[in-house]
This record gives C-alpha cells, structure tokens and sequence, in this order.
C-alpha cells in the first residue's frame, strides 16, 4: 500500500439551493476531476487533498483500513448532514488480486445534488490550510479528441471466439457453471484526451447510467454493485442481454424474447444467487424476486433484478463491496474457478475493468457500482482502453457473445466521437 499522509482533515459541508448549482459536469475543471453522476444528480469533484493505493488480496481491507483512520483524525462541519456530505472518497478497485492497481482519493472539492438538497463541501489538509470558496461558475465545454483510430487490444475478434470456445468447452466438461470472458479495444488519438469530454457524452446518451470518473477510468455503468444507505443496502444484478435494433415494436419482442430466453435465464440465476449470498451474512432481512425484469438501455436490453436487505451491523459499503466482489455478473459461477479460467484463458489483464468503483462517505453510506462500459486513459492521455464482457455458459455461441461485446463497447467507442 502506498499513500500521502496528509495529517488531520478538515471538511466543511454548506448547504446550497438546488438552483445555483449548474449542470455537475459543467463544474468540472480538466485537472484532477471526479465524477459520480445519474440523471443529473450525483457528485462531482476536483483536487487531491489525499490518495490511498493499494494491490493484492489485501486491497479492500487495506484501503478501508486507511480510510477509517483518516475519518478518526479528521474534523467535520456538516450542516446538510445526508449521504455523501461531510469527508468523502472516491474509489476504484482492480478486477484480480494480480495484477492490479486500487485507489482511493479524497478531493479537495465536492459539488453534489440530490432531490432537494444541493451542497458543497471543500476538504482541507494541515499543510495547504483553509481554501477559498469554490468558483462554481460552469467551465469551457472540452473538446473532443482527435483524429480516433480504432485498433484491436490484446485479442482480436476471431482469436476471442477461440477464447470463448474454450469456455464453453471447460463449462460442458463439468468444470464451472459460467464464466465472463472480457476484451479490449484500443482507441488512439493525435493528443491527450480531456476525459471531460467523453464524460459528457456519456451523461447525456445514458442518463440511467452513473458516470463516473476516477483516477484516469470513466465509462457509464448500469449496474449498481451495492449502496449502503442509513442501513438499507440495495444491489442491482444485471446478467442476460440483447442489442437494441431502434425499431420499438421489434425491441418490444426482442425484450419478451429475452424475459423468456433460457440461456439467458440461467446466467441471470447465477448472476442473482451469488449476490444474495454474498450479502447474507451482512443483513439481518433480504428480499430477493422470483423473477427478473427488463432494463431498457439505448444500445442494449438487460435481464435486471434488484436485491434488497437491511444491514446487519456497521459494516461499510466498501465492506459490502468488497465481499460482493467478484460477482457471477463480471467473474462467473463457482466464483474461484471462473476468476481462476479468466486469468488463464483471457489474455489480457482488466486492471480496473469490472471492478468495483464509486464512492463512500465518514458514515460507511456509499454507492459502489461496476466499473462496466468503461475506458482507461494509459500513457499520456491520448490512447484510452475500452472494455466490454460476456456472460458465457454451456449455451453460448461465440460468434453471438462477439456481437454482444461489441454493442457493449458503442457507448465508451461513440462517447469519443465530435459532436
């Protein structure tokens, strides 16, 4: 584990009327920006008032460690008092124990809104000393990268259908149940990407979506991993999913075809079964439905179901992260020997790719999605990764998973386009 130690922090929370609070990704300046937005609520935030990385096994409990020593030196004026308000830290965690790359950073400015409550916060450490009030004014509009080039990441499309036989193959042998088997595309631009830009996009094409950035990966992922809200702990699984053809009365069947689809219903069993029973011991109370619905996304349709319970004890959202994590979704049923195939048969390492990404407050409230329809900003900022991922079970047809893989890599490739 590697980290600053900024001393003893002092956050300060103001209430704001929703109204003077513009457009979040509007605030955000092109040095140092976090984001955690949804339908125009959420958070944004900018600077570095201190960072936690940690790799390995440990990573979770290493990081949870750091924080809850940094929440007992801290001091906190928080006249808004809801989740995310007073000390706040933005996270994002390595798919695989190894090789892998998590981070924690407490910024130096939050802007956040939510229903009727709007609020800034500014976290100061002992060496800078108190800030000036933040400039709330909205920022130039980030231009859009140029000159994209699209090429193949670590494996190309036909060598990944081999990849995905192999699993299908390892699954009817009676090794494991499923398996999610991911790729990479490679998007390189002429210079450094303002990663503002994409973020917009991605806000305004997938508002049901939480777009977030964190230390150089953004994407708009619809699947929400677990929050942790005054006790009420909520995960949304989705597993199961079809591309849209834009023709409503088609999708219409395509959606009833997929509420009915058998491949697709057992991968979303595995999916539900292995958040239900990682959230178990954590719950006193849980509700679970018998059935999924269909989640309606522009580019894709997803089998969804929403799991529900009631906290068991003070554990933190990072806590229930961390023992969610990997999920059937992203990892595969039993979870050991799917997370065990994909380091073997994969060919790539994800880094933070399906990983666990979001934030948490010095309550142990917090929101920590999965880091899915993403992209990772490497070098200089002007080459960004760009991930998808199947579900693959004894069913699966490769040359159907690739075409799933690429209507899942549309909204971070087209989030690169002028507009």
């Amino acid at each position: 584990m590697t980290s600053c130690d900024p001393g003893a922090l002092t956050a300060s929370t103001t209430r704001l009327a929703p109204a003077e609070v513009p457009a979040l990704l509007r605030l955000l300046p092109r040095q140092d920006p976090l984001s955690w937005v949804r339908r125009g609520e959420g958070m944004v935030a900018w600077g570095v008032a201190a960072v936690c990385r940690t790799d390995g096994p440990a990573r979770f409990a290493d990081a949870a460690k750091w924080w809850s020593e940094l929440v007992a030196r801290a001091d906190v004026h928080d006249e808004v008092d809801e989740p995310g308000t007073g000390l706040l830290a933005f996270g994002s965690f390595a798919f695989a124990e190894q090789p892998g790359d998590s981070v924690l950073v407490v910024p130096r400015v939050v802007v956040g809104r939510r229903g009727e409550h709007a609020w800034v916060t500014t976290i100061d450490t002992q060496e800078s000393g108190p800030q000036e009030a933040p400039d709330l004014a909205v920022t130039e509009p980030a231009a859009a990268p140029a000159d994209v080039v699209f090429t193949d990441g670590a494996v190309d499309g036909e060598s990944w259908m081999s990849v995905v036989a192999e699993g299908v193959a390892r699954i009817r042998s009676g090794a494991l149940e499923k398996v999610v088997l991911a790729r990479d595309l490679v998007a390189t631009a002429t210079a450094p990407i303002d990663v503002r830009h994409p973020l917009s996009r991605l806000a305004a094409s997938y508002p049901m979506c939480w777009t977030f950035h964190v230390d150089r990966l953004f994407g708009a992922t619809p699947e929400m991993l677990v929050r942790r809200e005054r006790g009420l702990v909520t995960s949304r699984v989705l597993a199961g999913t079809i591309r849209r053809t834009g023709d409503d009365e088609h999708d219409l069947a395509l959606a009833a075809a997929l509420a009915r689809s058998s491949k697709d219903l057992e991968e979303h069993e595995y999916a539900v079964r292995s958040v239900a029973d990682a959230l178990e011991p954590h719950c006193s109370s849980m509700n679970v439905p018998e059935s999924p619905f269909v989640l309606h996304l522009p580019n894709v349709m997803h089998l969804a179901t929403d799991v529900a319970g009631v906290a068991r004890d003070e554990t933190s959202a990072l806590d229930l992260a961390a023992a969610l994590h990997p999920s059937a979704a992203v990892g595969g049923t039993p979870t050991e020997s799917a997370v065990a195939l994909i380091a073997e048969i994969e060919g790539m390492d994800r880094g933070r790719y399906a990983g666990p990404v979001g934030w948490m407050d010095a309550s142990g409230d917090g929101e920590w999605g999965i880091a899915l329809r993403s992209g990772e900003l490497v070098g200089d900022g002007s080459t960004v990764r760009l991930f998808a991922g199947c579900g693959v079970v004894g069913s699966s047809d490769p040359a159907a998973e690739l075409a799933e893989s690429q209507a899942k890599l549309i909204p971070v490739r087209d989030s690169l386009a002028a507009d």
